[in-house]
């Protein structure tokens, strides 16, 4: 039977897919456009499967708040370019609120369902990857939440409200003002952005972690030649210097660096009208972890040129 193009175009608007494949999907189906339909999904469901191998380091990271409550993700793409497009930033706004409603863990927002689709974010997911036809996945996601008080945000080289390349989440418990613990915890978000620190107290700090400082500094301070109860002090001395540099808490506050993070809390609690805790911080990077796979691309055109 003849397709016409205005079948064609019906078909390519409705699912994204190429001018060639819609023409094949309508004329495999006798020109029945929910069959077509249906046929292009599972044929980008084959594609979706075969992209699912390349690597997937840019893309966005997430977040959404609540009352009390906040999450951040990371969706990734193949590329920036995409993570520019309008509908991927859809994409990942629309997983970040959901996950608001979750647990925050990835097989939880993963498992819910994705707003006016009767579909999960999984499946919304793998739907997006046949559309706009890169590998994306919904690589990581977390949750902070206080009883009072409030759990700030902060997006760092945003793309958009709320999307760009670092995302932090900053919870302040406090019986005081949640508005004002919010301000504040903007803030100490923004610091987290810049310093990354490894944890919130010392004791949070890895003690494999800590081990091998410690190790390394002893090494060091035995080269000098002093007696074993100078160089247990030398050791001390740089292990509180370390805890200086990766505590949260311990650090200079970029907003103001003469006080310490906790330090500019106690100031805070003034605004904030009461006692006011730090509970808890997260701190997500595009693509951080990602082994990024590499290529020869000299190799790539001569193997090209000689097909």
């Amino acid at each position: 039977m003849s397709i016409s193009a205005a079948q064609v175009k019906q078909l390519r608007e409705m699912t994204g897919a190429g001018m060639m494949d819609c023409k094949t999907a309508l004329a495999e189906n006798g020109g029945d456009i929910e069959a077509a339909v249906d046929w292009l999904r599972k044929k980008g469901m084959s594609k979706a499967d075969k992209k699912a191998g390349r690597t997937a380091a840019e893309g966005l990271i997430g977040v959404a708040t609540d009352a009390g409550s906040a999450v951040v993700v990371e969706v990734n793409s193949e590329t920036d370019f995409v993570a520019r497009n309008d509908a991927f930033q859809d994409l990942v706004r629309n997983v970040a609120s959901v996950a608001l409603s979750t647990d925050g863990s990835v097989e939880a927002v993963s498992a819910a369902a994705y707003p006016d689709s009767g579909k999960s974010v999984q499946d919304t997911i793998k739907d997006a990857i046949a559309t706009i036809g890169e590998n994306m996945a919904l690589r990581r996601s977390a949750k902070l939440s206080v009883s009072k008080g409030a759990v700030a945000s902060y997006v760092h080289n945003a793309a958009a409200d709320n999307l760009g390349k670092i995302g932090v989440l900053v919870a302040i418990e406090t019986e005081g003002s949640a508005e004002a613990a919010a301000a504040f915890g903007r803030q100490v978000a923004m610091h987290v952005a810049a310093v990354n620190p490894l944890a919130l107290n010392d004791t949070d700090v890895d003690p494999a972690a800590v081990a091998r400082e410690k190790e390394i500094f002893s090494d060091q301070a035995r080269q000098s030649g002093k007696p074993e109860n100078i160089i247990e002090k030398m050791v001390e001395g740089r292990m509180r210097k370390f805890f200086e540099e990766v505590v949260l808490l311990k650090q200079a506050f970029v907003v103001n660096p003469d006080v310490t993070v906790e330090q500019a809390l106690k100031e805070a609690e003034k605004e904030i009208g009461a006692p006011a805790k730090i509970t808890g911080f997260i701190r997500f990077a595009l693509g951080e972890g990602i082994e990024r796979a590499t290529s020869d691309f000299a190799a790539e055109v001569a193997a090209v040129a000689k097909s």
